[in-house]
């Protein structure tokens, strides 16, 4: 494979960005991009960066740590938000870094955000609903949406701006994504999180608050994160 080939797909895409925002503003909506850059390099993301962006969303803390630590000392206009499963062990180094989660699912996690009152007041939360009941993803199933966010408000996490949801890969989405919606309407929440690279087209139509776009705003993974297997497949594409 050559350099520039394998430059391509690990740049930031910054012609693509401009065609999803204006596709967003041409359907009148108010939603915001969250460029992910999990697996990602801290070039990739200053590259971004460079282009205007200023919301980004990480997978893992300690990878993010790694990127985003010494970036929002110096630019407080950089936003950064969790988007996958928060350790209860990691909390208090998440609320150090991260502005906005959107996987909160679980009671045992509930009791250890709330430890820390005062790094909670300014941080925004979303709740995981796991809509198609998958055994392999975290979030609360939809009929205990409504005891979960009675949970949350137990234990004094307040500001639950809205829900969030991954739908199954194999099925239509749009189901999920009216799902979410009803659920949002039901308990009063703001505008959802969802949409993802492969379906935001899909979860547009639904006016999120928040879609979530990795790899078609910045490719596929880093070289050295591919298995052998599949370098090989890319060697000989």
């Amino acid at each position: 494979m050559s350099v520039v080939k394998l430059q391509q797909i690990t740049m930031f895409n910054f012609e693509q960005y401009n065609k999803i925002k204006k596709n967003i503003d041409f359907l009148g909506k108010k939603t915001e991009i969250i460029a992910i850059s999990k697996n990602h390099s801290l070039e990739d993301v200053e590259n971004a960066i460079s282009c205007g962006l200023e919301v980004f969303g990480e997978n893992r803390v300690q990878e993010a740590k790694s990127k985003f630590e010494d970036i929002k000392k110096r630019d407080n206009k950089i936003k950064l938000h969790l988007t996958g499963p928060l350790q209860s062990n990691k909390v208090k180094d998440a609320l150090r870094l991260f502005d906005v989660f959107h996987t909160i699912d679980r009671e045992k996690l509930l009791k250890e955000i709330v430890k820390f009152p005062e790094a909670i007041k300014e941080k925004s939360f979303f709740v995981q609903i796991n809509t198609g009941k998958e055994i392999t993803k975290n979030g609360v199933f939809p009929e205990h949406t409504k005891s979960f966010l009675h949970l949350c408000k137990t234990y004094g996490l307040d500001n639950i701006d809205g829900l969030m949801c991954i739908p199954p890969i194999n099925e239509n989405p749009t189901k999920h994504y009216q799902m979410i919606i009803d659920l949002s309407k039901e308990f009063g929440l703001g505008r959802p999180s969802i949409g993802m690279s492969g379906d935001y087209l899909h979860a547009l139509h639904f006016n999120p608050k928040y879609i979530r776009l990795g790899t078609v705003l910045f490719g596929k993974r880093l070289w050295e994160n591919f298995t052998s297997t599949q370098k090989d497949q890319l060697t000989k594409s």
